[in-house]
């Protein structure tokens, strides 16, 4: 391939290569010389020119594929356009003479073609060059056009459309001919050459006016023909012509003569409106042929047409843009309703056809005011809409008041207003849904009145309209959580006072139903009593249903329906109400079979369908319980939901009796109660319904193959049963689109509805499966038939094996005896039951059965496969394989793929050869690679079928088999592999484009084959580079495909490839792509690419690149925009606010949600690895994000907050004030994308946090600045960071304030220290102040939601404790809101609002004690700190503002209101204590509850005690211990919570006369809460437990051991204490914090010390009491006499020991001699221990120190007191402490002392060690630590070796301690200065001497004496020499010794010729040791 990349093309290189290999060679030569000529420069281009032209016009002669031809045009145009234009009209001249060649054979058709797309190329690039020639061209196109097959027609179209764009304005004579060939066009039958004309006309309409004026009907018309019959892509192209010239005709000014003007007429919006509706209401057939037609009764609009239109209705509106939406809102909503009413009976005729149309308006109303306006705008739009609302309910009452009834019901007026009001409400139920809580205003607005219009239809005649509107009250709730109990009660009080108007009780149950099912969506909840009170008043409805026929219906599904929506509030709130419920369900059905045959015989038709009803709605009661209250599912409560059963499911098999007794009228309820007996039984366990398995079964075959069933839903009841990959091969409409809710209603035939509200209101509590729209289910007679496929699959599996055959063979029975339409339906649910069935045993692993199964499964599946319909040939594919899954049998599975390799050979049409493949591919896909040759066929057939060109279908199934084959086969497809990637190569460059489909399977097989070969693409061989070349070739091909589907392939092609080998992906066109695909502005104004699956595609690609490469993207995506040619303008915004700021509006106008996660997730990337070094960047995009939307929210909080602070305000008004620069890149974003800006802000500031600590140190930050002005600090946007959480922080938005709040509280975290150096003493944010306490001032008015007050309460504590502001004046502004807020929770639980649960009020209320808590903890720590001058405060700056004066004041502020406090402190205190109980103690607890929780929210209140109590718990213990546990509380006995005392009212004194308890017992239990609550939290931390809890905890431990009191109750309780010790130890061992570790040694510290007072008052009070006696015989007391030492469990020492320990071991491993002294662990050097570390350390000895003041005398002093250890200790002290410690004089004369005894001591082992310590503590280096202990000790050392003179050495031992001695005088030789040197040496040489023995001493002489010579003889050779002179005159001065030292080196000689070896085997041994021993101690 490299020689492909060449200016000119390699001829001999490419004549070399085979036919596929050349084609390729080609294509990738032109790629490269597209980047090759933009590159070079123009003479070197006009130097080859002429050679590369004919090279070129020689490949158009070639026959080339359609990529080929594409790229090759496109370079002919870009090298005429670089190089010389004269032999350009040679070129063109060759390309007509091309097309007129009469030549038609199919071979020649390719050249043909080649030569139309290089025309549309030359003139779109050469335009007015060229205009001379252009009309005999276009004039050649046409004629040519009129022979042309349908590739032909499609390239002309394209190619014409280029010419346009080329030639603009100059191509104004060939309009006229084009237009009318683009208008044949647009109806062809080929839908490719569709979307083609409609693009040439789209290019037409910018120039010909006539399109949009004279011609504009017809064009109109036009395009509603071409929607008949058109699939998903044509609709979308020819909408966006239909519209945007629509849109044209309105907002153009014309330009030219006077005399065009009086042609052109301005189109008006209603003409405009009238034309579209006209299409949407009688279809394409015009009006004088539709008028006729409907006299008749005849026409019918086909969907496919009103889908088109209700799309161009959206581009049109979109095109016109937002602020033009605003202005004519009135006139567009009064239209879309117009649609929908029955002024034109077409459309609401039949109910599928008004559920359709329907739709229709309310997509074109969510469409253009959900995506084009901005909040403002939406909030007035909701306005109009009420207003509409209001105007129909007018005129229904007007004709509900007329007093004759007939005229009352059949009125067309209240028919007409139905449909209106469905979509008004509809829409503005998804209003406000979206508005979320900014929808506030609009409620509050009573002008509007947008509840009382909703509830005011609530009472419409008509059911649909009445469901609707409870659905609105829903999304409205769901919206807006503060008015959910409010509407609920109103609701409730309506209901029960219009119980007898039948709609009241239907409207307003549908109402509270709906209202129930948007209490999940609530995180607070509705108060627990409202579940009661639903309960009896469905108990009532069902007990008074039969007092009056007229309502008893009503009545019934009213009572049902509430029940069943109440089981969505879950097992906390249902478990008590379950009694009564299945009381009322054991009701419902008759006790025994006989009691249903008298029942039977009774009645008439109507109590019948109100029996049915209540039936139903018992069923759909019960299957509500089953599936929202599992927990509750006990095998008791089973056993009371069974009885009933057998009675439904005998009602079941006499449904059809009771039919053809009372007739017709039970046929729905029937149907109704037939699919919610099946729903539940679906739901069941099947083992509850064992003995009515075949009772079922019979039902389920007579349901499924019955003979009144007319329609073939497959498009609904099929999809779930087929593989989702498979329905790629199926129309687009089963894949997800962004015109889903529309285009859905095209699956149904047109006689089938799509689903609606009203054909089950049960499902108006249901959450939405397509997230928050409306549900839809389907009608009852569809639902039914596919809850029986469900079920049948289960029960099928469950019966014996004789029935299950015996069904399957009736199956099969009842296919072949039906025939023509009704087969194929009973076709249709068969297969679809077997499939369901098929899938059930696979899916529980089951089996099939015995042998004789398979033929019937077999018979049934094989028929489908062969059917038509290719949604049934897709799902009976799947049945195969699962079928061979289930049979699990070798053999059996091969014959199955035997079956399809016969049919595969031998059958032509495409039904089989489509169905077979894919069957193969099933296989493969289930069961794994099957076996190798199997591979080998299946591979073989599938390559034949997918070369068959006759057929782009079965190519397609084909292909898509294959890439199941291959990513099923893995490792084994590796010998295909590269046949198979030149297959898709060669298909790619040869099948035409308008067979998208065959290139999306080509896709798909490539994107198996790049994840195959995975991460070995990164090889280097040549084999792998070809491959690799093969795929990125494949990806470019696919790139360029017009279709999105098959673009979002190569991306995802891409994607993997950059995955395994991204060195080989070139990022910056494929981030070009992304960009162009993502931002491309042409197709719709507000939306992206108009395919969900690409933007989809695109954005999971960019997620995975930004991973790696954020950076790379970024700035590859800003270049694109810089760079990008005018005809590629991506949002002119990327080149502002980059590829983030454009992914950030995308995420504001997208509505996907996998698509907005992936947006975010992108970001997320991006922000983590960039938005440090952006940071500026960042910070504006979330600014302008958040000020954005600031304009309304801003106004209202600068004037309250300059009424309040007067002279601050202006800091405020700095914030919000907005500079008006209207070029803002962010309009209107909507809340959650603000949300999301706000969330972005957090955390770029924890990023920042890793990042440099400059980020915050505002002088660090102005130095660096000022150094280099591009750096760039957090520290200096302090500003705009307080400015955005304000702007957030006062938001209508709910969401919002807490994302504000949650900033603010951040921001004030990490800033509140920072000093500000322009102002010492003071610190950067105090200049916020003002900004603080405005954000937060509006979360404490009353209407706040508690979850924000809650927040906001932190944010307070954060605040005051944080000690930015330290005036008491200032601070008293935020101390103010807690005050207040402490204020309303002093009435305890009763007193906050009804509005939510009652846990949502403890939330609050526990919030704000929590708050205070932390007040009060820092308070009391800053007074401390006060008090002791000695604490250093961390900078001279602190301190300043911590002065004595303004601290005390905090705890001040805090005391008026401690009594208050603490009282609630405790209560909460005791609530937490008894919710923490285990399960077992529940009945013992207090029935009512605690204090701030209601026993039957226990479970919720839980989560939120566990957020708060552990500062509470410190706080109560600070209080506690001011009090010192002495004072009384003087509220005590007399001021207690406002309300009855309750058991838990926490030793407060009681005011019902009980006995009062004595302040010792109310301390005791205070005492026991507190040390019960921490030890039960410490014992058993879990793995969420906080940091800040467990620290909160020990600190209150610490707090409560300070004082004496609770001293002396641990000390007394020795189990007590050991238990506390123990548990801490556990803490020590789990957490590895050191600050958490130094609190509980603290903690410890203190026990021991309050164990410490215990025995010494034990011994005082001993003493007094013995005053007399003698002191010898007093008691000791301590641990360790009386208990036989300190036992393990039993004792507190002991307890101590093993923790401090444990701490010691840890900091200091060495200690551990299980460590040093194993063999294979090398002794390490002494690591230094850390500040942490040392301070444990310390604290361990501290502890360890105190101890033995614990213990008895006796065990106190230890008998034995090890001196090595001791000495050892002394001697690591002085090598590892600092020389100014260890030279104190009396810790040296000590030291000095210790080892002065010890070198008297006689132990041989004593001596050693102390001689080698010695000797390491002599070589200090520092003088000043060594010299002393040299002078003092060496004169003895000498003595005790000249001792050893007189006695010689016995045994090793003695000798060793000699070599000891004598290395510690030689290495005090080597270190003494000069002078003292001579003397030392005289000492030395005498001792040595003395030990010298002569030759005949040295025969006779023990092993000992003789080492002992060697030794001494040794070192003088060694001496003697070093220090000479000094030798000399020793032996002079002494003879005796000179004669003993010649006599033993004479005996030596003598000694070494006999061969004596001892000396050298015993000198290492004493060596080693010694060293050995030396690094094992040292």
């Amino acid at each position: 391939m490299e020689l492909a990349h060449s200016l000119l093309l390699n001829e001999e290189a490419c004549n070399q290569l085979g036919e596929v290999q050349k084609a390729e060679f080609i294509f990738d030569w032109l790629r490269y010389l597209e980047k090759l000529l933009l590159a070079t420069s123009r003479g070197d281009v006009k130097e080859k020119q002429k050679t590369l032209v004919e090279q070129l016009l020689s490949l158009l002669n070639s026959s080339p594929g359609p990529p080929t031809r594409k790229l090759l045009a496109k370079n002919l145009g870009i090298l005429y356009g670089i190089g010389d234009t004269f032999s350009v009209y040679e070129t063109i001249d060759k390309c007509n003479d091309l097309i007129r060649s009469k030549d038609d054979s199919p071979s020649y058709l390719p050249t043909k073609l080649a030569a139309v797309v290089c025309l549309g190329s030359l003139y779109k690039k050469l335009g007015r060059i060229l205009s001379n020639t252009f009309t005999e061209t276009v004039g050649n196109i046409l004629k040519a056009m009129k022979s042309a097959e349908s590739q032909g027609r499609y390239e002309i179209m394209l190619s014409l459309q280029n010419i346009l764009k080329g030639l603009g304005a100059a191509a104004t004579p060939c309009h006229r001919d084009i237009y009318k060939a683009a208008r044949s066009c647009l109806t062809d039958r080929s839908m490719a050459v569709r979307c083609a004309a409609a693009k040439c006309l789209f290019e037409l309409q910018n120039e010909a006016s006539f399109m949009w004026s004279t011609d504009l009907d017809s064009v109109a018309t036009l395009c509603f023909k071409s929607f008949e019959g058109s699939n998903y892509d044509v609709r979308i192209s020819v909408s966006k012509l239909l519209g945007t010239v629509l849109a044209k005709a309105i907002i153009s000014k014309h330009p030219g003569a006077a005399a065009s003007r009086q042609s052109i007429r301005r189109v008006s919006l209603e003409e405009v409106l009238e034309l579209l509706g006209t299409g949407f209401l009688r279809g394409s057939s015009g009006f004088l042929r539709a008028s006729g037609d409907m006299l008749k009764g005849t026409s019918s609009v086909s969907r496919d047409v009103r889908v088109g239109i209700t799309q161009a209705y959206v581009v049109f509106i979109s095109t016109l843009g937002g602020a033009w939406l605003e202005k004519n809102f009135a006139a567009i909503l009064s239209h879309m309703l117009s649609l929908v009413s029955q002024s034109h009976p077409k459309v609401t005729q039949a109910q599928a056809d008004a559920v359709c149309s329907r739709r229709c308006v309310s997509f074109i109303l969510r469409a253009t005011i959900g995506g084009l306006l901005g909040e403002k705008a939406q909030i007035a739009a909701a306005k109009d809409i009420c207003q509409a609302i209001w105007k129909l309910k007018k005129v229904v009452d007007a004709v509900m008041c007329d007093g004759n009834l007939e005229t009352r019901l059949g009125s067309t007026d209240v028919a007409a207003s139905q449909h209106m009001l469905v979509c008004a409400l509809q829409e503005l139920g998804n209003l406000i849904h979206g508005l979320g809580t900014t929808a506030a205003p609009l409620l509050q607005d009573s002008s509007a009145g947008v509840l009382d219009s909703v509830i005011s239809v609530i009472l419409h005649p008509s059911m649909s309209v009445r469901l609707t509107a409870a659905w609105c009250l829903h999304c409205i709730a769901v919206a807006l959580p503060s008015y959910l109990t409010p509407l609920l009660d109103r609701c409730l009080e309506r209901l029960t006072v219009l119980k007898s108007s039948p709609e009241a009780v239907t409207g307003f149950s549908f109402a509270v139903a709906a209202l129930l099912g948007a209490v999940k969506h609530c995180p607070l909840g509705i108060p627990h009593g409202k579940g009661k009170i639903i309960l009896t008043l469905a108990e009532d409805l069902l007990c008074s249903a039969t007092q009056n026929s007229r309502l008893s219906a009503q009545r019934t599904q009213a009572g049902w329906l509430l029940i069943a929506a109440l089981m969505t509030l879950g097992p906390a709130v249902v478990s008590h109400h379950l009694a009564r419920v299945l009381l009322l369900w054991k009701c419902v059905f008759p006790v025994s079979p006989k009691d249903l045959e008298t029942e039977k015989s009774r009645g008439d038709s109507f109590t019948w369908q109100v029996t049915l009803e209540g039936r139903a709605g018992a069923l759909c009661a019960i299957k509500s319980f089953v599936s929202h209250c599992g927990d509750l599912l006990t095998e008791e409560v089973i056993q009371r939901l069974l009885p009933p059963l057998p009675c439904a499911v005998d009602l079941l098999t006499r449904l059809s009796s009771i039919i053809k007794t009372y007739g017709s009228p039970l046929k729905t309820p029937s149907v109704v109660y037939r699919q919610r007996l099946y729903e539940l039984l679906i739901l069941l366990p099947p083992e509850t319904y064992e003995g009515h398995l075949c009772a079922i079964l019979k039902e389920l075959a007579a349901d499924l193959t019955g003979p009144d069933i007319q329609v073939a839903a497959s498009t609904f009841l099929l999809p779930p049963l087929c593989h989702q990959d498979d329905l790629l091969l199926l129309s687009p409409l089963l894949q997800e689109t962004d015109h889903r809710f529309i285009e859905e209603q095209l699956l149904l035939s047109n006689g089938i509805a799509c689903g609606s509200l009203e054909y089950d209101p049960y499902s108006i509590y249901e959450k939405d499966i397509g997230g928050d729209s409306v549900p839809k289910p389907l009608p009852p007679t569809l639902s039914v038939i596919s809850s029986a496929i469900k079920l049948f699959g289960v029960v099928c599996a469950h019966v014996g094996e004789a029935q299950r055959l015996l069904t399957l063979e009736q199956l099969l029975d009842s296919i072949k005896h039906t025939k023509g339409a009704r087969q194929q339906v009973v076709q249709l649910h068969v297969i679809a039951s077997v499939s369901s069935f098929l899938k059930y045993v696979a899916g529980s692993k089951g089996s099939l059965g015995p042998e004789e199964m398979r033929r019937p499964a077999l018979a049934l599946v094989t028929g489908a496969l062969e059917s038509p319909n290719p949604l049934m040939r897709c799902a009976a594919a799947e049945a195969w394989a699962r079928l061979a899954q289930v049979v699990d049998d070798g053999p059996f599975t091969a014959s199955l793929a035997q079956v399809s390799f016969d049919k595969l050979k031998s059958a032509r049409d495409v039904v089989t050869r489509t169905g077979h493949s894919l069957a193969l591919g099933s296989l493969h896909r289930h069961l794994g690679g099957i076996s190798s040759q199997h591979l080998n066929s299946c591979v073989g057939i599938l390559y034949t079928l997918s070369q068959d060109s006759t057929s782009p279908d079965v190519q397609t199934w084909a292909l898509h088999s294959l890439s199941l084959i291959i990513d099923s086969a893995g490792p084994l497809y590796y010998p295909h592999v590269e046949p198979t990637l030149s297959l898709i190569i060669m298909l790619l460059l040869n099948v035409p484009p308008t067979h998208a489909e065959v290139h999306q399977s080509l896709g798909r097989c490539l994107n198996a084959l790049i994840t195959t070969l995975g991460p070995e693409l990164q090889g280097n061989s040549t084999s792998v580079s070809t491959l690799r070349m093969s795929c990125l070739l494949g990806c470019a091909v696919m790139q360029d495909n017009p279709d999105c589907l098959v673009q979002a392939q190569a991306i995802s092609c891409l994607q993997q490839l950059h995955m395994f080998a991204p060195r080989h992906v070139n990022l910056s066109s494929l981030v070009s792509c992304l960009c162009e695909i993502l931002l491309d502005n042409s197709v719709l104004v507000n939306l992206c690419s108009p395919y969900l699956l690409l933007r989809r595609a695109v954005l999971a690609c960019l997620r995975q690149l930004v991973q790696r490469e954020a950076a790379e993207v970024s700035e590859h995506a800003v270049t694109l925009a810089k760079d990008s040619r005018e005809e590629l303008t991506p949002d002119a915004n990327i080149r502002e606010v980059g590829l983030e700021g454009a992914l950030l509006t995308l995420l504001d106008k997208e509505t996907d949600q996998r698509l907005c996660h992936d947006i975010k997730e992108t970001l997320n990337h991006m922000l983590t690895s960039m938005a440090v070094d952006k940071l500026s960047f960042w910070l504006k995009l979330c600014k302008d994000v958040l000020a954005a939307s600031a304009d309304f929210t801003a106004v209202t909080c600068v004037d309250t907050m300059q009424e309040e602070e007067g002279d601050k305000g202006d800091d405020a008004s700095v914030l919000t004030t907005r500079s008006d620069d209207r070029s803002h890149p962010f309009t209107n974003p909507r809340w959650a994308t603000r949300v999301f800006a706000a969330e972005c802000v957090c955390r770029i500031i924890n990023q920042c946090e890793s990042a440099h600590c400059a980020h915050f140190d505002i002088a660090l930050a102005q130095e660096m600045k000022k150094r280099d002005s591009r750096s760039d600090f957090l520290v200096l946007h302090l500003a705009d960071l307080i400015r955005m959480a304000f702007m957030a922080a006062t938001d209508h938005s709910d969401q919002l304030r807490l994302s504000g709040l949650q900033t603010l509280l951040i921001v004030i975290r990490r800033f509140a220290t920072i000093p500000e150096p322009e102002f010492p003493g003071h610190v950067i944010l105090e200049q916020y102040q003002a900004n603080v306490g405005a954000a937060l001032r509006p979360a404490f008015t009353s209407e706040t939601a508690p979850d924000v007050t809650a927040k906001a309460c932190q944010v307070c504590s954060a605040w005051i404790a944080s000690g930015v502001v330290s005036d008491l004046n200032d601070l008293r502004r935020v101390h103010h809101l807690l005050v207040s807020s402490l204020t309303k929770i002093q009435a305890g639980k009763e007193a906050l609002s009804h509005l939510y649960n009652e846990s949502a009020s403890t939330m609050e209320i526990l919030a704000v004690l929590k708050a205070w808590a932390e007040v009060y903890i820092i308070a009391v720590e800053r007074h401390k700190n006060n008090k002791q001058p000695l604490k250093t405060t961390s900078c001279p700056e602190e301190s300043g503002r911590n002065g004595s004066d303004s601290s005390p004041g905090l705890l001040d502020l805090v005391h008026t209101d401690l009594g208050t406090l603490s009282r609630l402190w405790l209560a909460a205190l005791q609530d937490f204590a008894l919710l923490t109980l285990p399960s077992e103690f529940a009945s013992q607890l207090p029935i009512e509850g605690g204090a701030f929780y209601t026993a039957e929210t226990s479970e919720n209140a839980k989560l939120h005690y566990n957020n708060s109590w552990a500062l509470i718990l410190h706080a109560t213990a600070l209080w506690l211990t001011s009090t010192g546990f002495i004072v009384a509380d003087p509220d005590e006995g007399a001021s207690n919570l406002s309300r009855p005392v309750t058991p838990t009212s926490m030793c407060q004194g009681s005011s019902s006369g009980a006995i009062a308890k004595s302040p010792e017992d109310v301390y005791s239990d205070r005492f026991h809460l507190i040390l019960g609550i921490s030890v039960e939290f410490l014992c058993s931390l879990r793995s969420d437990a906080t940091m800040e809890s467990i620290t909160a905890c020990l600190h209150a431990l610490q707090a409560l051991l300070d004082v004496p009191w609770p001293r002396s109750k641990i000390g007394s309780d020795q189990a007590l204490g050991i238990e506390l010790l123990n548990v801490l130890h556990r803490v020590i061992l789990t957490r590895e914090s050191p600050s958490i570790q130094l609190a509980s040694l603290e903690v410890v510290r203190q026990i021991i010390c309050a164990a410490q007072e215990h025995v010494k008052e034990k011994r005082r009070s001993a003493e007094v009491d013995d005053g007399a006696a003698e002191k010898e015989t007093l008691p000791e007391f301590g641990e360790g006499k009386d208990t036989g030492g300190l036992v393990p469990g039993k004792s507190l020492v002991f307890a101590a020991l093993e923790l401090c320990v444990c701490i010691l071991v840890r900091q200091l491993p060495e200690l551990n001699p299980k460590l040093t002294g194993s063999p294979g662990i090398k002794a390490t050097k002494p690591q230094m221990l850390s500040e942490d570390g040392s301070r444990l350390v310390s604290a361990a000895l501290v502890i360890l120190s105190e101890l033995p003041a614990v213990c008895s005398p006796e065990d106190g002093t230890h008998q034995e007191l090890d001196e090595v250890s001791l000495l050892t200790a002394i001697t690591v002290f002085i090598l590892s402490t600092s020389p100014e410690v260890t030279i104190i004089p009396c810790l040296q004369k000590r030291c000095i002392e210790k080892f002065k005894v010890t070198l008297e001591i006689k132990d041989a082992m004593v001596q050693i060690k102390t001689y080698q310590l010695l000797l390491s503590i002599f070589q200090y280096p520092n003088p000043a630590v060594s010299y002393p202990y040299i002078y003092s000790l060496v004169s003895s050392i000498v003595e005790k070796l000249q001792e050893i003179d007189k006695k010689n050495p016995e045994d090793t031992a003695e000798l060793q301690i000699f070599q000891e001695g004598i290395k510690v005088l030689e290495t005090l030789v080597t270190i003494a200065e000069e002078q003292h040197r001579s003397q030392l040496v005289a000492c030395l040489l005498p001792i040595l001497i003395s030990f010298l023995l002569d030759e005949n001493a040295l025969g006779s002489a023990t092993s000992i004496m003789r080492n002992l010579h060697d030794f001494a003889l040794q070192n003088l050779m060694q001496i003697g020499p070093q220090y000479s002179s000094v030798f000399k005159s020793v032996m002079a001065s002494s003879p005796s010794l000179k004669a003993r030292l010649e006599a033993a080196i004479k005996g030596n000689q003598e000694s070494v010729k006999v061969g004596t070896p001892t000396s050298k085997h015993t000198k290492h041994p004493g060596k080693n040791s010694s060293i050995q021993l030396k690094t094992s101690f040292l």
